[in-house]
């Protein structure tokens, strides 16, 4: 996988994984607020329940304080259905004679025993029960239905809505709202929300029970809809401008190299041309004082030819001279090299991917082995290097006349040496020619100079290494360079 695909890949994994901390952050606090309301609806709900079983056990306190000074036939209790709704039937035993109801009757003893009225048959089919007091000579009970027994005029909870709503006592079960069935619960991952507390009075101790169930369906999902496409405009806004940023360091980065190779290129021209120029100077030198000592024997009526021999053989040393000087100056570039512990797979990486424009045009592949190797060189000298390596093999790849063009770069270290080779799949370098790839002014490309691979071969001798050229066993050509390894002292 190229390195802009994996780019690409990292740039949607940060996107995802922002657009999931988002979300995560969203429902979470939707979760929240919705829990915070359903409790807030289950204490007022819970609130309003305990002051209607308040006011039952009110009812039958005041019934017992009457009953003595009533008279039974009046049957004040009569119109209590009528006052309140939930009170569906009073019932009286008066006298000695027992109640034709078992349960009524252990319901009287209870309350007898502890003064206060008790609960009595809870009917679970039709959602009712029932609230004894013994009174001193009447005894009363109220039949209740639970369904009206809550203010739906105060209701917080809505009546038709998703919220299960019961009161519960030992095993007895009384519905105020069935809430959803569970065929269009949503899926959750909880059980819900859930309330659960004791009515006030001790008179009724049913348990409230309030509970809704909650899942994905519930969640704000245009909140998180919109939170997902700013995250992917953010992300995508960051990804661009890295890119612009990424193009616009690789742009500096050639153009240092550009100017690097342009001074290198004249040094090494600078160079070809001393040598070149010396020996012409040289025998210019030699023949000019040749030419003095012949006629040093003519009549001195030649000592105007001899004084014009004399300044030609000064000015051809002077030019000698000055030739030398700047030969000396070029070929001792280590004078100025300033050498430092040197990550030699951080360099390859480097200037790869300064090269990533050109490779994908060509579609061209660099493959990268080997460990971290750390050398003693210069990093612009040894930069200059690799790169020029590496577009040196680029150019052999760029006519697509190979399949699958690759380039393989192998790092490793041997006998205090950090070894780089790069290699290619491409025509390779004709034997002819292999002897010859590092003189200055030869070139095996249309249009080259011939100064590359010259100016690569004087860059490692400043630093004490060794560069060579051959033929790889599976076709194509390869370079080896080797350096001092850090620490050493070459």
């Amino acid at each position: 996988m190229g390195k802009g695909r994996l780019a690409n890949l990292g740039w949607a994994i940060g996107c995802g994984s922002l657009v999931a901390v988002g979300a995560f952050v969203i429902v979470r606090a939707d979760i929240a607020d919705r829990r915070a309301q359903f409790q807030a609806d289950a204490r007022i709900a819970h609130r309003l329940l305990s002051q209607r079983a308040a006011q039952h056990d009110a009812i039958l306190a005041t019934l017992s304080l009457l009953a003595p000074a009533v008279d039974a036939r009046q049957q004040p209790e009569a119109g209590l259905p009528a006052l309140y709704p939930q009170v569906l039937t009073v019932l009286r035993r008066t006298g000695p004679q027992p109640w034709a109801d078992t349960e009524l009757q252990d319901a009287e003893h209870r309350s007898r025993a502890t003064g206060h009225a008790v609960l009595g048959p809870v009917d679970t089919k039709v959602g009712q029960y029932t609230l004894v007091r013994a009174g001193e000579l009447d005894s009363f009970a109220l039949r209740i239905d639970v369904a009206r027994m809550v203010p739906w005029q105060e209701w917080p909870v809505q009546q038709e809505g998703a919220v299960r709503v019961a009161l519960v006592y030992a095993g007895h079960t009384l519905v105020l709202q069935p809430g959803q069935s569970v065929a269009t619960q949503p899926l959750g991952l909880t059980e819900g929300f859930v309330f659960t507390k004791r009515l006030a009075p001790n008179s009724q101790p049913f348990e409230l029970q309030l509970r809704r169930a909650t899942g994905p369906t519930d969640w704000p999902w245009h909140r998180l809809l919109t939170w997902t496409l700013l995250a992917v405009a953010l992300v995508t806004g960051l990804a661009s401008w890295h890119k612009a940023r990424t193009s616009s360091r690789r742009a500096m980065e050639l153009l240092r190299f550009g100017q690097i190779t342009r001074l290198n290129t004249l040094g090494e021209l600078a160079a070809g041309m001393a040598h070149e120029l010396n020996q012409p100077l040289t025998a210019v030198v030699a023949n000019a004082a040749a030419a003095r000592r012949l006629l040093a024997d003519d009549p001195p009526a030649l000592d105007t030819v001899r004084h014009a021999v004399g300044q030609i053989e000064a000015q051809g040393r002077r030019v000698a001279d000055v030739v030398t000087r700047l030969r000396r100056q070029v070929e001792t570039p280590e004078s100025a090299a300033q050498f430092r512990d040197v990550d030699l797979l951080a360099t390859v990486r480097h200037v790869s991917d300064l090269l990533v424009p050109e490779l994908r045009r060509h579609r061209v592949t660099v493959s990268i082995r080997g460990p971290s190797v750390r050398v003693l060189a210069d990093p612009v000298a040894l930069q200059q290097i690799v790169h020029n390596l590496l577009n040196n093999a680029l150019q052999a790849l760029a006519d697509r006349s190979t399949p699958e063009p690759t380039v393989t770069v192998r790092l490793h270290a041997e006998q205090g040496q950090g070894i780089l080779t790069i290699s290619d799949n491409g025509p390779g370098i004709d034997p002819d020619d292999l002897a010859r790839v590092f003189e200055p002014f030869y070139s095996t490309r249309p249009g080259g100079l011939g100064l590359g691979l010259s100016l690569c071969a004087a860059l490692t001798q400043s630093m004490h290494g060794s560069l060579q050229a051959s033929n790889a066993d599976a076709g194509g050509a390869q370079f080896r360079l080797a350096l001092p390894l850090a620490g050493t002292h070459p």
